[in-house]
């Protein structure tokens, strides 16, 4: 039986949907604080995730204290990054400090936690961004479909009766419920362009050592990709462009300077 789609609000009243491009613009410029932001999007993942499960780990204080550092720099007059005060989450497979690397299995959640976050993740943050939690994904990233046995399926916020694909579909999910605007996923054999197709998504799976894969839990490492996903094109080359660049923790990462797409 069909269930009913997650409700779109008005972007212009919930800054929760708001575009990452238009959050870091409000931000730079004062129109809003990065603190109100990260809260709506608190907000609406307390409200609608537990219909789509698309979060596996929530991270509210370490979001808000982003935040907080964020409006502090504004206020003294400091240059804010591209994505000043836009939240993202990452696929469970991304080192989080604090947090055990599961890559959607359970015995790893008896991993010692990270002592530090994934490149990917520090650049995103470097950038401005604010890490919000952590994303359900398909065990080992060996999965199609968004389904998980120890955390759950994660559902199309399109049709909740249907699967989100994967094995991004944490990421495909919170991108396409409105819970963040940008995710980070990974890429091995479709695990960025099944969900972004079935939720209706962008997302790049970069040319291979395009992007570090630094602090990432791997499938098969000569085929892993990492790489961004988000509901509009214009979004989607913010994020690239902050992802790029050399990483001497990545043994195939290229050694070529970013290029703005």
């Amino acid at each position: 039986m069909r269930r009913e789609p997650v409700s779109e609000p008005d972007s212009s009243q919930d800054w929760s949907i708001a575009p990452a491009a238009s959050v870091a613009a409000a931000v730079a410029d004062g129109s809003v604080s990065a603190r109100t932001v990260v809260a709506a999007a608190l907000d609406r993942i307390g409200r609608i995730d537990p219909a789509v499960n698309a979060f596996t780990d929530v991270l509210a204080e370490r979001a808000l204290a982003g935040a907080d550092r964020i409006d502090a720099a504004r206020a003294r007059g400091a240059p804010l990054g591209p994505l000043a005060g836009v939240p993202f989450a990452a696929k469970n497979l991304y080192d989080i400090a604090g947090l055990p690397t599961r890559a959607g299995s359970r015995i790893n959640r008896e991993r010692v936690p990270a002592e530090r976050d994934a490149t990917l993740i520090a650049r995103m943050e470097a950038a401005g961004a604010i890490l919000v939690g952590a994303l359900n994904m398909g065990e080992y990233a060996y999965d199609f479909t968004g389904e998980n046995i120890h955390d759950g399926d994660t559902r199309n916020p399109h049709d909740l009766g249907r699967m989100s694909g994967g094995s991004s579909g944490g990421s495909g999910g919170a991108v396409a419920a409105g819970l963040v605007p940008l995710a980070l996923a990974s890429d091995t054999n479709g695990s960025i362009r099944v969900p972004s197709a079935f939720c209706g998504c962008f997302g790049l799976k970069p040319t291979y050592g395009r992007l570090s894969r630094a602090g990432s839990f791997p499938f098969v490492g000569s085929l892993d990709h990492l790489g961004p996903m988000a509901r509009s094109a214009g979004d989607l080359a913010l994020a690239y462009d902050a992802l790029q660049g050399p990483d001497p923790a990545d043994p195939v990462a290229t050694d070529r300077a970013p290029e703005p797409a």
